[in-house]
């Protein structure tokens, strides 16, 4: 299972770039609105700490604008993957990059035919959010589960990316249903590998051989 790290924030990055696990980054309008950045400026920013897919969404909802802005995108680096939403202009953009042999992520997907026709199109990545389809009262690992199962039943090679992930127990459902990639933001990261006991027995570790040998 891939690791990403859903976030635009240069220092968050570097740092779950130095825990040695991370694979890749997602970004989106949103998460750069947020650092107030050239949106150009630090997805280049980005590519040079992370060599995997950097996924650089569009701000066009229109077919023909999606082409200009991705085209666009995609010449910053070669890690570039064009971040696309699950509509019919995204679809065609999608089709029309993947012919052109530009990686895409479609993104928005909240059910399972938008992952079928996506991934029909040439689609890299899917992204389902599960956190917010959770908090319309459905569950969103159930849509993971669907998407897993038809892209097995057909040989579909698009790969299942798990987004809007809220914590821990998202991260080991996704990891079990068998999501090939999850992007998770830097806090919840920094839960994974958190636990009391592991703290309480580290603690009890040393001191049972201060005890015993001092220092």
């Amino acid at each position: 299972m891939e690791l990403y790290i859903d976030t635009a924030n240069l220092a968050e990055i570097k740092e779950a770039h130095a825990m040695g696990v991370l694979d890749g980054v997602t970004t989106n309008p949103s998460l750069i609105a947020k650092e107030g950045i050239d949106y150009g400026k630090r997805l280049a920013e980005i590519c040079e700490v992370v060599k995997g897919p950097v996924s650089a969404e569009v701000i066009a909802t229109e077919y023909q604008a999606m082409l200009k802005e991705g085209r666009e995108r995609a010449k910053i680096a070669p890690n570039i993957v064009v971040k696309l939403p699950c509509t019919v202009d995204g679809l065609r953009a999608c089709k029309a990059f993947s012919d052109e042999g530009v990686k895409t992520n479609m993104t928005l997907c909240f059910q399972p035919l938008q992952a079928l026709m996506v991934a029909k199109a040439g689609a890299y990545l899917v992204s389902p959010f599960i956190g917010r389809l959770d908090d319309v009262a459905e569950d969103g690992m159930v849509l993971i589960q669907q998407i897993r199962q038809i892209y097995d039943n057909y040989g579909l090679k698009t790969k299942i990316l798990a987004a809007s992930i809220r914590h821990n127990k998202h991260m080991v459902d996704c990891a079990m249903v068998g999501a090939d990639v999850a992007t998770v933001p830097f806090n919840v990261i920094q839960q994974f590998m958190k636990h009391p006991l592991t703290d309480s027995g580290l603690k009890k570790f040393i001191e049972d051989y201060k005890k015993a040998f001092g220092g």
